[in-house]
């Protein structure tokens, strides 16, 4: 028996390790390794550009202007987005968000502020 644990998607026994993550071969579902060795830990505590504590399902402010890969538009400072949520952090993006206009994204605690 195996000491990786089961796949979270679909239950799977059958997960292996690659490089940093699990990989299910059943469902393709990846997932990083450290998750997994750090789910009793306290998660980081995020703060914004002026030092507000951000929390899941925050709204945030964008506050400068942002060029946007693959798009001609920009991300104009002033947009809300609405219900962050805060995931482990990859290139110093640590906030994953639906933001209006652009779809699903991934931003940096650091270009927003928060908001009521």
């Amino acid at each position: 028996m195996s000491d990786l644990p089961k796949c979270p998607k679909c239950g799977s026994e059958y997960t292996y390790e690659d490089g940093v993550l699990y990989i299910c071969p059943e469902c393709a579902h990846e997932w990083p390794i450290q998750q997994e060795e750090s789910l009793d830990d306290e998660p980081a505590i995020v703060k914004d550009a002026h030092g507000n504590i951000l929390q899941d399902g925050d709204s945030v402010t964008i506050v400068k202007d942002l060029k946007v890969k693959g798009s001609s538009s920009a991300l104009k400072s002033g947009t809300k987005v609405k219900s962050i949520r805060l995931v482990a952090e990859v290139n110093g993006h640590n906030i994953e968000a639906k933001v209006p206009g652009f779809g699903q994204m991934m931003l940096k605690s650091s270009i927003v502020k928060k908001s009521s």
